[in-house]
């Protein structure tokens, strides 16, 4: 877990410098003008948001429940009782946001490190849907599709089929943004800045659980 913290760490300190001097430099006012939609806070209703962000978490696999997760073995060849791929992660997000009044929509890329555990790598894309929270906070669920890939198994499964490929199934989560403009943090119709993101993931048919949490720069 250090090597989570650090690297959140140094992500949110990559991001935040150049996010605030952004928003030092841009025009404060982000208000529809007269004549123009708006949303239910009075800002822009309508725009484009490209974002990219870092994010880091946990994530927990149950074992032999579809997708043909496996099990890990033993050296005698016996299944280890109790085992769940598992560990923490860090992650790269990257996609669009279209703000449509009080609503949005979008679309976002992900792809995912293991830090520790026997998560190696996993990606995917997702499209999300939900409502805007002011002008500046998000509140979505999201739906895609997710490949992954696990380390330190034994070169074969119970039933002698090679566990280092990738394991594939729908993905749905849900979550929260949260950059309030009174703090300096643009909302999605306006200036670039940065929101705080809060999420939870699973995998095929409840197969997983991934909590994550990070930060999102858009541009």
């Amino acid at each position: 877990m250090r090597k989570l913290s650090l690297a959140v760490a140094l992500a949110a300190a990559a991001f935040a410098a150049p996010a605030f001097a952004q928003d030092m430099s841009a025009p404060t006012d982000n208000s529809a003008q007269p004549g123009e939609a708006a949303a239910p806070d009075g800002s822009k209703a309508f725009g484009i948001e490209p974002y990219f962000g870092v994010m880091g978490g946990w994530e927990q696999f149950d074992n032999e429940r579809g997708h043909g997760i496996p099990q890990a073995l033993n050296a005698d060849g016996s299944t280890r009782r109790g085992y769940k791929p598992s560990g923490s992660l860090v992650q790269g997000v990257l996609g669009v946001n279209v703000p449509l009044g009080p609503v949005f929509v979008g679309a976002e890329g992900n792809v995912i490190k293991g830090i520790d555990g026997n998560i190696d790598w996993e990606y995917g894309a997702a499209g999300r849907f939900g409502f805007r929270a002011g002008d500046s906070g998000l509140i979505y669920g999201k739906v895609g599709y997710q490949w992954v890939n696990f380390d330190h198994f034994s070169a074969l499964s119970t039933n002698g089929g090679n566990t280092s490929r990738d394991y594939n199934a729908v993905t749905y989560g849900i979550g929260a943004e949260v950059g309030p403009q009174s703090i300096g943090l643009k909302g999605i119709t306006g200036n670039a800045g940065f929101r705080i993101r809060a999420e939870v993931n699973t995998f095929g048919s409840a197969q997983s659980f991934r909590p994550m949490l990070g930060i999102i720069t858009h541009f």
